[in-house]
């Protein structure tokens, strides 16, 4: 990779010739500056301010909870700290599902006062027209199919969809009205990979998976899962690269000691 590549900035655009060119397209969630810094400095291709962050940062049990206010303050932190990566970000349950003039007034927020590049939407035939009308405005959106976690109440489990041949036909059609309705991606969220390969070949546009095999374009998960920060969550289609619960931990721990025992700080760690 030369250096004029690597420090190119990611757009809409460049995600199109990735696909072309059978180019995978990495991805990963952040939700604050210090994070994102490190995630755009190591060559992550898109940022995710995920609407996860009702989980990860505030503790709540679904994605729910996070009002669009919250969901611009952690924009705007990713947003600072970006140099070369594509910041999507989540318009959060309750901000576009009722009518598109809605959606539409919640996707110009974000981009106004976050300075984020595009938005994500879940939902397939259901939300056409807000896609459409967001998209006309000159905001690009990024698709979800498959397991949609703002739908949990509906599904009332977190299993994987699309596994019977009704849900999948519909999931097949979705991701084409999508596609025509002007996304520039679509995330495939926990759908069998035959389903999903099956999709990401239909389409002109890539797809992004998690849990959903390795025939889609490219690929997503949540910082503190693939960090090893969250430990409770042991998905079959998570890879830990860290254990960051067990090494923070530990390091606090001796921070503790430490202290207590009058070791820090020693006489080379004061004025």
């Amino acid at each position: 990779m030369t250096a004029d590549k690597e420090f190119k900035k990611v757009t809409t655009n460049t995600l199109q010739k990735m696909k072309a060119a059978g180019e995978k397209i990495s991805m990963i969630t952040a939700y604050d500056y210090s994070f994102a810094k490190l995630f755009d400095a190591a060559g992550i291709d898109i940022i995710l301010v995920g609407d996860s962050a009702s989980n990860v940062m505030a503790g709540h049990t679904t994605t729910l909870p996070i009002t669009l206010d919250q969901m611009i303050y952690h924009a705007q932190s990713v947003v600072r700290a970006r140099e070369r990566c594509l910041v999507v970000t989540d318009l959060p349950f309750g901000s576009y599902q009722s009518n598109s003039e809605i959606a539409l007034a919640s996707a110009i927020r974000i981009m106004k006062e976050s300075g984020a590049h595009t938005v994500k939407l879940e939902g397939g035939e259901e939300i056409i027209d807000s896609v459409k009308k967001i998209v006309s405005a000159g905001i690009p959106v990024m698709g979800h199919l498959g397991l949609t976690p703002q739908s949990i109440n509906k599904f009332g489990t977190y299993v994987v969809r699309a596994t019977e041949e009704t849900e999948a036909e519909k999931l097949k059609k979705d991701a084409l009205l999508l596609q025509e309705a002007g996304c520039f991606a679509i995330v495939l969220e926990k759908i069998p990979a035959a389903l999903a390969k099956e999709v990401s070949e239909s389409l002109h546009i890539p797809t992004i998976g998690i849990g959903a095999g390795g025939a889609c374009d490219g690929q997503v998960l949540v910082m503190h899962d693939m960090l090893g920060i969250n430990t409770e969550f042991k998905p079959r289609f998570l890879r830990r690269y860290l254990n960051l619960d067990e090494q923070i931990t530990g390091a606090i721990k001796q921070y503790v000691s430490d202290i207590k025992s009058s070791d820090f700080p020693n006489e080379n760690e004061q004025y």
